[in-house]
């Protein structure tokens, strides 16, 4: 198997050319406000959950573990030197086997392809599986790129934060606010804000998301990473929207990342591609 990876210059264009925004394909209702803001919920009672927010935050992985799996949709944006590229995806995530599919819609125009098929994309500890790149890649082919030798761990890269990758950032979380509760989606959760360092969160995560966390701790301009974490009244993580920063041969890039949970105890299946269905030749980047 032949492991692709990018060179500097490339993973920017990548991500410029696969990368996110905090509106997703979905109805603002179900995608949900910010609603109140205060610390309380309008009853002149302050919530439970606004006194041990980086306890909840910190065990926030740990709860999605145990659910299983969840439907997700996603949402990048990147801007850069005025530009701006939005993505959307939408698939399924197994917290336990830390394994998801995911099909990612790329904007019209992006890579300098317009009406782009999407692409498939299957996540797993390591590795990052790509079906209709693009870019040269044949069709029906896969392209699988080790993670933990992008400079990014893959929090970017492909155009979707790894779920369980976004999950466990909130080990590092500090600085934490309580902005209250709000409805997403009908149900109830609470707001946090706060600053998430990359390398602490790194340390802290589970053994399968250390190494790619690791690289993102080393690869990224900035190890703060801003960010709004919405959990429900079961601990589960709803909502979660990092603000990454980076730069490499340009601009300074920023990546809003926003990743929706629901439907959680979905069965997830992943099936990993034959090795003779993975292209082995160079990826034109851009």
């Amino acid at each position: 198997m032949v492991v692709q990876r990018y060179r500097d210059g490339g993973w920017a264009r990548a991500v410029r050319a696969l990368a996110v925004t905090g509106v997703i394909a979905v109805t603002a209702g179900c995608f949900g406000g910010d609603g109140a803001s205060g610390a309380g919920d309008g009853s002149g009672q302050r919530s439970v959950a606004a006194g041990r927010p980086l306890d909840l935050l910190d065990r926030a992985a740990g709860v999605l573990v145990a659910e299983g799996g969840a439907e997700t949709r996603t949402s990048m944006e990147t801007a850069a030197g005025g530009t701006r590229v939005t993505i959307r995806g939408q698939g399924v995530y197994d917290f336990r086997a830390q394994v998801g599919r995911i099909k990612v819609a790329l904007p019209e125009g992006a890579g300098g392809v317009d009406g782009h098929r999407p692409i498939t994309e299957l996540l797993t500890p390591g590795a990052l599986y790509m079906k209709n790149r693009g870019a040269g890649v044949p069709d029906g082919k896969w392209v699988r790129i080790d993670t933990t030798a992008l400079k990014d761990g893959n929090l970017v890269t492909g155009g979707v934060t790894d779920p369980m990758a976004a999950a466990e950032l909130l080990r590092g979380a500090s600085d934490v606010t309580y902005a209250g509760r709000t409805e997403l989606a009908g149900v109830t959760v609470h707001h946090y804000r706060g600053v998430a360092d990359l390398g602490r969160a790194a340390r802290a995560a589970s053994p399968r998301s250390r190494g790619a966390l690791g690289a993102a701790a080393k690869g990224f301009s900035k190890d703060a990473v801003p960010f709004d974490a919405y959990l429900d009244e079961d601990g589960r993580l709803r909502k979660v929207r990092h603000r990454f920063t980076f730069s490499s041969e340009g601009p300074e890039v920023s990546v809003v990342s926003t990743l929706l949970l629901y439907g959680f105890g979905v069965p997830v299946t992943v099936e990993l591609p034959d090795e003779d269905a993975i292209y082995t030749g160079r990826i034109r980047q851009g």
